[in-house]
């Protein structure tokens, strides 16, 4: 099955905390601090495979969390960093932020990478908060939180030409007479369902053909297959446009090429500014043969190449299914090609993810306060704050003291006075509950 679009959580490593710990050996009196760092956490990485067709393992795993950081040890040991969670895309996969709705990455290379989540940075040990006046420091840093978000996963096939026109008119039979790709070919529409793909050999060197699934009056809002497939035409360089040019399903071929023309610019104008080759196929069933006198007296295939060119297009006459005409078309495909290859790829037009200000966050220091009714408690949360309470040792008096000031100067405390905070009332950090009492409380 071809899935081009899924939506997955990922989670970096957390950091590992630092350790706390004192020298106890033989004939080392009063040893001192030893405590070493905790391990960085892992990143997640996404990197672009080219031997991946579609994001069809995305739709049964949908979270991916890379390794934590391991705590420090004693004796000055350095916790293990966490190992780096790679996930392989498609190549043509974008990697666009849920929340933001920005591209964090385009996929567009082979072996193309970028770090979509952070690993927390491994906490210190007590060896490193030692100073002149604290030689025994009792506490350690926490790990740093590891990063989660929701990424959406859209895969846009990467292709040199691709194939465009109404079901059913021969687009499949083409890419089979053209390459050695074997699509799903029958009479009747939507045989193609899905993308396929094949390498054309062109002299010594070669492109990629993509047949898209057939275009109906509407798909530019979403009718048949819609958007589903037309995004994947974006990527293209060059389209050929197939017709039925012998209106074999009681259609004008003049109005199918006008239709089909019509909801690509409703999609997207840039479309039709890609360069677009006509292949009016089935003119045998116009009892018309492949030499030129023959095409010269055939009324209709002379109607529709005359409208066409008078649009700026070029037209060739084909029979798919006899090989007739195809030689052409790719030829005058593969120098279109040549012509588009000297320009500049253009980038596409995305709002961009800011790793930097990501990496900053500048939350980060904020504490909140607040007051839960249920609970009949009071309520201080912050990402900072959080970190410090983690790596805050109940059992000294320092530690506890920093935690406090901390608190105090960020204003929290104030607020929560302001609120009604009064001697004796509850706060609440994450899990842990404490009981409040200003400093001047006669107990």
């Amino acid at each position: 099955m071809f899935v081009d679009r899924a939506t997955i959580k990922i989670k970096s490593g957390k950091g590992g905390d630092g350790c706390v710990s004192f020298r106890r050996e033989p004939f080392v009196p009063e040893g001192g601090p030893d405590g070493g760092n905790g391990g960085k956490g892992g990143d997640v990485i996404f990197e672009a495979d080219e031997n991946m067709r579609t994001l069809m393992d995305f739709r049964y795993r949908r979270k991916y969390e890379a390794e934590n950081g391991a705590n420090g040890m004693r004796k000055k040991r350095f916790g293990k960093d966490g190992e780096d969670l790679v996930i392989k895309v498609p190549v043509g996969t974008m990697v666009i932020d849920e929340a933001t709705g920005k591209l964090m990455g385009d996929m567009t290379q082979h072996g193309q990478s970028f770090v979509a989540a952070k690993g927390g940075k491994g906490g210190k040990g007590n060896t490193m908060f030692t100073t002149p006046t604290r030689q025994a420091p009792n506490f350690a840093e926490a790990g740093g939180f590891a990063k989660e978000r929701t990424v959406i996963l859209e895969m846009k096939l990467i292709a040199d030409v691709g194939l465009v026109g109404f079901p059913n008119v021969g687009k499949s039979t083409l890419l089979q007479m053209a390459t050695s790709a074997r699509p799903k070919i029958a009479n009747y529409h939507f045989t193609t369902i899905e993308p396929n793909l094949g390498v054309v050999q062109m002299f010594d060197t070669s492109f990629v053909m993509a047949d898209i699934a057939g275009i109906i009056e509407g798909a530019s809002e979403g009718a048949g297959l819609g958007h589903d497939f037309l995004k994947h035409i974006e990527r293209t360089r060059v389209l050929i446009h197939v017709v039925d040019v012998s209106g074999s399903e009681g259609r004008d071929p003049i109005e199918d090429f006008d239709k089909i023309n019509a909801e690509l610019a409703r999609y997207s104008e840039k479309l039709l500014e890609k360069p677009q080759i006509v292949a009016a196929n089935k003119i045998d069933i116009l009892g018309c043969g492949p030499d030129p006198e023959d095409l010269e007296i055939c009324d209709e295939y002379i109607r529709f190449r005359e409208y066409v060119c008078g649009k700026g297009y070029q037209v060739f006459p084909m029979s798919a299914p006899a090989g007739q005409g195809i030689e052409d078309i790719l030829r005058t495909a593969f120098a279109k090609l040549q012509e588009v290859w000297q320009e500049p790829e253009e980038v596409p037009e995305y709002e961009l993810f800011d790793f930097e200000l990501d990496d900053v966050d500048p939350d980060y220091r904020t504490v909140y306060a607040d007051y839960d009714e249920e609970e009949s408690c009071y309520v201080l949360s912050g990402k900072q704050l959080l970190k410090i309470f983690n790596s805050t040792n109940f059992n000294d008096h320092g530690s506890l003291r920093y935690l406090y000031r901390y608190i105090e100067n960020s204003g929290a405390l104030e607020e929560l006075k302001e609120m009604g905070l009064d001697n004796g009332d509850t706060i609440r950090i994450e899990d842990f509950e404490f009981e409040y009492y200003d400093e001047d409380y006669d107990y």
